[in-house]
């Protein structure tokens, strides 16, 4: 069931969800079209001196983005991102509306609750996806977004324009499938466990 539509921005004039451009070399991208900040801004944790910069495109609404979260990123942030090893940006690719609108409500709370928000929506995604306006508006109470602040986020025009827009970079980075990971600029095609990327950064 996708979101009440009232209470999201018409994105049929962005090609917000068009096929995905051909990159060159799909697996070592252009580095400037990689790195280059997205406009709406990078959500970074981590510290900015760690020597392992991880890059995820993902949707909030995806499960195979939600098994990563799960069985990779938890022991991952433990490890790595909390000692100050890797420095970690979520980039949004929301493949339906319920993952734009998911990432809407991250974005429109105050910085330091983005992720918190983005925990919420892969913790409790097959509940929240079960009834996405009314799921998500629980998970927006949760950071003390009212009722009305939370219907005014998903009609915010700039804030989906923004999402949509990094979405569009991913496309010009050939992403074909969520998540992707990058390592340091390279694509990460190795097995989704925590052993398999603890090899790799070790």
């Amino acid at each position: 069931m996708l979101i009440n539509r009232r209470f999201l921005i018409a994105a049929s004039a962005t090609a917000a969800f068009a096929a995905p451009a051909v990159a060159q070399d799909k697996t070592k991208p252009d580095p400037k079209l990689l790195n280059e900040p997205s406009a709406i801004g990078e959500m970074v944790l981590g510290s900015d001196t760690a020597k392992v910069t991880i890059i995820e495109y993902a949707s909030s609404s995806c499960p195979h983005c939600r098994d990563f979260f799960r069985d990779v990123f938890v022991q991952m942030k433990k490890e790595y991102i909390d000692t100050g090893k890797v420095r970690f940006i979520l980039r949004e690719f929301p493949h339906n509306d319920a993952g734009l609108a998911g990432f809407m409500v991250a974005r429109c709370a105050p910085k330091d609750k983005y992720y918190p928000i983005v925990d919420a929506l892969f913790e409790t995604q097959d509940k929240w996806l079960a009834d996405p306006l009314n799921g998500l508006k629980d998970i927006s109470k949760q950071v003390g977004m009212t009722e009305e602040q939370f219907n005014a986020c998903l009609k915010n025009q700039d804030v989906a324009k923004g999402i949509l827009a990094v979405r569009e970079r991913g496309d010009e980075l050939g992403i074909e499938g969520i998540p992707t990971i990058y390592i340091n600029g390279e694509r990460f095609d190795g097995e989704r466990n925590f052993a398999t990327y603890k090899t790799k950064l070790d």
